[in-house]
């Protein structure tokens, strides 16, 4: 519109009017008229006197680099009073179309001032006037997106389809004084403020509401290099760009150049809650739309403040609420084309922490206790990390003590080699309770897909007597370690190669073909086998007040299943070991053991003499578990391979044997899981006899 003004104007100072000159009507046909940065082609001018209307078609018109054809200013009144031309209720159409607003435009005839009136949809309004010596004063009057992407659509439809699909909405205010260049340089400023801001894009992924803004730019120059100034004061609102929370509160102040093509940021400083200092420095390329250079420095950082809003949805998207940071830091960051070149970040007493999910680790009175409802966590952390896209770079951080689950980590150091897309750490030795976890060349790569690596890990040998106090579990007597020379991390997946072996009971416990899927995340699975052999059955039911058993066991468990680290399917299986040993049993574990199968051993014992014994020999003992969709289907010493069970429906828990014997027999082959597992645990806590039903 500015544009059609212009060339009014042109027309008015190329066509000399006699004020005493009497036509009815004016017609013209104009090649060309050129001015600097405007350039109007096939021009038409008709002028009738008695109706007071014009008409001024332009076949092509060029402002700068963007060039429109077909325009056409249609007057509804158009006159001239003492060299004054006026032009009341214009209409502009673009290829016929007519666009959203009315105008009014005054202009000198010669050198002299122009105005112009816009009057936009929704009560908008801009109005613009233009002295004799080049100075501009314009004004921008409650201007809405709605009516700024009809204004825009015929010149920038790019930018106008862009509003209208983040549905945009609040009110702008402006003002706008220009200077040209005279004496001394040009100069340009710019105030405004956006009222009642917001926005919301389809797929939910940005979204803003209730935004009030002021903003200034000052700027000064000569032709094509200009020098800036600028600030933005934030005062209300908050705004959404996946997966980052924007709040109110940031002040920015910028100064920088402009030489026609690229906007120098010099430097610019920005006002956070949580950062004692925030500045940047870059360039961008206005021509080919991309940010050439841009270096970021953050002093002091508060990660306490800025991590739950900031860093965490960028370091863990899918378990931000999880993740717990405190500390500080300082961070310097550099960009490149629109890509990550450089990081270097200094931490100083920083802690890390990840909460277990899906509420677990509340304390009984509902109050969730940091130390029990986080599974992993590290600090205070000190140390440097940089990182380089184009090659090598380091990490080194001490980190003072950490935990997984209940168990507490030792000091130790991390001393990592960086590539730019992944790191290498030779090795690593955490402390566990007595012993510790040895971590020897470990390597992690980054893709679009997720994280993947692989590592070897040694578990020096910890005491199981202070690995089952930490754990809360009944004491018992041993050792535990592991070989696991290959783990694989896969996106979604951590499969761990080797067997992690426990010295428990006189015997031990051999874990291996480990697999979890999704480990961090809210539905962790993992499947892998387990096997036992020569466990003492005495040391076990004594850790466990589960009454007194001799003698030995074998166990396996083949294909079993944790969802979120709890049972879901197995095929367990427990046996006496053969040979020549003393085998007793108590009347407590006869009644346990008989609980688990619904059986009425201990009945039987009540109503006969050997209620007197307190302990009874056996020959044999054997127990299978199956368990699937939360039921186990229980079976005995008589399990066959065809599925055969006794004549009366029952299986064999223990075969009797010795002076005085017993058979415990079991009825109940389908048990309910969590029932079971309840029960049992009464069973331990309160050194009382389950119930199964």
């Amino acid at each position: 519109m500015a544009s059609c003004a212009l060339l009014l104007l042109m027309l008015a100072t190329a066509v000399p009017l006699a004020g005493a000159t009497v036509f009815r009507v004016l017609a013209l046909q104009i090649a060309e008229i050129t001015r600097p940065g405007l350039a109007a082609e096939e021009l038409s001018v008709r002028f009738d006197a008695h109706a007071q209307s014009g008409e001024i078609a332009v076949g092509r018109l060029r402002v700068g680099a963007r060039e429109w054809r077909a325009l056409s200013l249609r007057c509804g009144r158009l006159h001239l009073d003492d060299g004054v031309l006026g032009c009341s209720a214009a209409r502009l159409e673009l290829r016929g179309r007519r666009l959203p607003f009315e105008a009014d435009i005054e202009a000198t005839l010669g050198p002299g001032p122009a105005r112009i009136v816009l009057r936009l949809a929704e009560g908008g309004r801009i109005e613009a006037a233009i002295q004799a010596d080049g100075s501009l004063r314009a004004r921008l009057h409650r201007i809405r997106p709605a009516a700024t992407a009809a204004l825009l659509e015929p010149w920038l439809a790019e930018l106008a389809a862009r509003l209208r699909e983040l549905e945009a909405v609040g009110v702008l205010d402006a003002e706008l004084d220009y200077r040209p260049a005279g004496v001394g340089d040009a100069s340009a400023t710019l105030r405004g403020r956006i009222a009642g801001g917001g926005f919301g894009s389809g797929d939910g992924l940005r979204a803003a509401e209730g935004v009030e803004a002021g903003f200034t730019l000052d700027a000064r120059g000569t032709g094509a290099a200009w020098s800036w100034a600028a600030q933005l004061d934030w005062d209300a609102g908050a705004a959404y760009v996946h997966p980052l929370l924007f709040e109110a509160g940031p002040r920015l102040r910028a100064h920088g150049r402009f030489d026609g093509r690229r906007i120098v940021l010099e430097r610019g400083e920005l006002a956070l809650d949580g950062v004692a200092a925030a500045s940047a420095r870059g360039v961008f390329d206005t021509f080919g739309g991309t940010l050439d250079t841009l270096a970021v420095e953050l002093t002091d950082v508060d990660l306490v403040r800025i991590g739950p809003r900031w860093l965490a949805p960028l370091l863990a998207p899918a378990s931000a609420q999880r993740l717990r940071l405190e500390g500080r830091a300082d961070l310097r960051a550099e960009l490149r084309r629109d890509r990550l070149e450089t990081v270097d970040v200094e931490l100083h007493g920083a802690g890390f922490g990840l909460a277990s999910p899906q509420g677990e680790g509340i304390a009984a009175g509902g109050v969730a206790e940091e130390a029990r409802a986080e599974v992993l966590a590290f600090g205070p952390v000190d140390g440097r990390v940089r990182w380089s896209s184009r090659g090598r770079g380091e990490a080194a951080l001490q980190v003072g003590g950490g935990r997984w689950e209940k168990l507490a980590l030792g000091a130790f150091a991390l001393d990592a080699v960086l590539g730019p897309a992944g790191l290498r750490l030779p090795g690593a030795r955490i402390p566990l309770l007595d012993g510790a976890l040895v971590l020897r060349d470990l390597a992690l790569g980054w893709s679009v897909a997720g994280w993947e690596g692989s590592a070897g890990a040694v578990l020096e040998p910890v005491s199981m007597p202070l690995l089952t106090e930490a754990l809360g579990l009944p004491r018992m007597a041993g050792v535990m370690s592991a070989a696991l020379p290959g783990l694989h991390l896969r996106p979604g997946e951590l499969v761990l190669d080797g067997t992690l072996a426990v010295s428990v009971f006189g015997g031990w416990v051999q874990a291996s073909g480990l697999r979890v899927h999704e480990p961090f995340g809210v539905a962790s699975h993992l499947t892998g086998e387990i096997e036992a052999r020569h466990i003492d059955l005495a040391q076990l039911t004594e850790a466990f007040s589960f009454g007194s058993i001799t003698g030995h066991i074998d166990a396996d468990v083949r294909g079993l299943e944790l969802s979120s680290w709890r049972p879901t399917a197995f095929d367990a299986r427990i046996a006496s070991i053969a040979g020549d040993e003393r085998r007793r049993i108590s009347q407590r574990a006869v009644q346990n053991l008989g609980a688990l199968g619904g059986g009425g051993a201990l009945a039987a014992v009540q109503r006969s003499v050997l209620r007197l014994f307190e302990t009874f020999g056996y020959r044999e003992l054997g127990l299978r578990c199956r368990l699937a969709k939360g039921v186990c289907e229980m079976d005995g010493l008589d399990a066959a391979p065809d599925g055969a069970a006794r004549a009366d429906g029952g299986f064999t828990i223990v075969r009797g044997g010795g002076v005085p014997a017993l058979d415990v027999i079991g009825y109940n082959r389908r048990v309910d899981w969590n029932e079971l597992v309840a029960r049992l645990q009464r069973v331990v806590a309160e050194g009382v006899s389950p119930t199964i039903d």
